[in-house]
């Protein structure tokens, strides 16, 4: 009896140890995570989800055989923190994605300071709809398989209990913010040439007719036609940015050894 439960308590240490090693790194994740991650989501929610996802993880990882010490604790809880912080900042670009497109088009249409102030981050009010969407969007196809697939998945690139090399993770940091960057510009493109339109167009009128008031006849033409493009524009752009974040979960760590 008494080595039965010995038996029973070795199992039992060992099945925590490696929760807790896979909690490191998944919570350190769900607190940059889109939708899942966001400010506005009680802490208690987000330990609650981080802990979800710990029993659908931990199952598919092979903890390596480390003795539980202090030292191992403290060397452990700074790897898988710093992995999950790497993950989550990845992931996290592309709501900076819809926030830079969204206000660039904002920008560009005169609609940047309406509603601006109504949210808790300072962003126009296209830019809070194309990130409300955006994430509905990733929730409804499925965002909680692709991360926790992207979890089991990155720990081949980032072993557990090993730093990343700090020059290949700055190198794939300095991408991702240029992919960013690159993509909320892109998806901005349509409003952006529609505002070189409007403007080449107002000022061909006023060369034409200095005495008409050009400003307050284009101003509701560009902000009207401003919203009609974010109506007919708003699926194709949502559609390419859950192609990109599809792309980064599937391997998110191509630069990072």
């Amino acid at each position: 009896m008494i080595q039965e439960l010995a038996e029973l308590t070795e199992v039992t240490n060992t099945l925590l140890w490696k929760g807790f090693a896979v909690f490191l790194r998944v919570s350190a994740l769900v607190s940059l995570l889109p939708a899942f991650g966001e400010q506005s989501i009680p802490a208690k929610i987000k330990l609650s989800i981080a802990l979800a996802f710990t029993l659908i993880i931990a199952p598919a990882v092979v903890v390596p055989a480390l003795p539980i010490q202090l030292d191992t604790t403290l060397w452990l809880t700074l790897t898988e923190i710093t992995a999950g912080l790497i993950l989550g900042i990845g992931l996290r670009m592309f709501v900076l994605v819809l926030q830079t497109a969204g206000s660039i088009a904002a920008q560009s249409t005169s609609l940047s300071q309406v509603l601006g102030g109504a949210i808790a981050e300072p962003v126009p009010a296209m830019a809070h709809t194309l990130v409300v969407s955006g994430l509905a969007l990733a929730v409804m196809t499925g965002l909680h398989v692709r991360f926790a697939q992207m979890v089991i998945f990155s720990y081949e690139m980032l072993p557990m209990g090993r730093l990343p090399n700090g020059a290949d993770v700055s190198e794939w940091g300095l991408d991702q913010v240029r992919r960013a960057f690159t993509l909320g510009f892109t998806l901005a493109a349509p409003f952006v040439i529609l505002s070189i339109l409007y403007n080449v167009a107002l000022g061909v009128i006023n060369k034409a007719m200095p005495q008409l008031m050009v400003a307050f006849v284009g101003a509701p033409v560009i902000t009207a036609g401003g919203l009609m493009l974010l109506c007919l524009s708003a699926p194709s752009l949502l559609s390419t940015w859950l192609e990109a974040l599809n792309s980064f979960t599937a391997n998110p760590l191509e630069a990072v050894p």
